[in-house]
């Protein structure tokens, strides 16, 4: 994979890179934020690793520019930040996964390698798929597009893999827990309320302007989808 790494830590920038490049990855190692962001918005990569507190846009920034013009690289924050509340705004920005400092190099890998699986769309080849539709509801894994009754439904990119998830277990329930962990990739927190936060979201977009409601909520169990 070709990876663009944000790390102003020279020493551990290079370690970093210096790992990833043995394992037969291309490294594109940034120490400031807005130059990190001028090759990303210029070149394609496979995997974004943004470290937080950076100089010139710190990471958390240069995810929202890039996910507000459509880019949805998969992106690892890789920070000092660890609290319950910086990883749920590191999500909610775009984030695909969070890994706090410090860290085994060895997890690094493996997150990087899951990452990379997710993006080659290990998911969707399982599957067959690259068109999931229930009833006048249609998702488009490939070029990323939702529409509902032929008009198009902008969704940002943590909502079309909530929705996505959804879609693949239809008239199953999917509880709270599952979703903070497949979606999110965050063990059960009974403190954050990012999973009712983007059900809210989604539903205002896929449900709300519609006559039948597909995404419904079964007290103190969980969600189920077009049941």
């Amino acid at each position: 994979m070709r990876i663009l790494l944000l790390e102003d830590d020279q020493k551990l920038g290079d370690w970093i890179a210096s790992g990833l490049r043995e394992e037969g990855h291309v490294v594109d190692h940034f120490a400031d934020g807005k130059d990190a962001l001028i090759a990303a918005m210029g070149q394609a990569f496979d995997l974004l690793i943004l470290d937080r507190m950076v100089p010139g846009l710190d990471g958390l920034t240069v995810l929202k520019t890039l996910r507000a013009s459509k880019n949805t690289t998969p992106a690892l924050f890789l920070t000092a930040l660890g609290e319950v509340d910086a990883r749920v705004e590191g999500f909610e920005a775009g984030g695909d996964d969070y890994l706090t400092k410090p860290f085994a190099f060895a997890e690094l890998s493996a997150r990087v390698a899951a990452l990379g699986r997710r993006r080659d769309g290990g998911e969707v080849r399982d599957a067959e798929q690259t068109v999931l539709r229930f009833g006048d509801l249609t998702l488009d894994l490939l070029s990323r597009q939702c529409e509902r009754q032929g008009a198009a439904i902008e969704l940002m990119a943590k909502e079309f893999k909530l929705l996505e998830y959804f879609m693949r277990r239809p008239g199953r329930l999917v509880t709270r827990t599952m979703l903070l962990e497949q979606v999110w990739d965050m063990s059960f927190d009974p403190t954050t309320s990012v999973v009712e936060t983007h059900i809210s979201r989604l539903r205002a977009k896929i449900d709300k302007p519609f006559e039948t409601q597909l995404l419904r909520t079964r007290r103190g169990e969980g969600y189920v989808f077009g049941k």
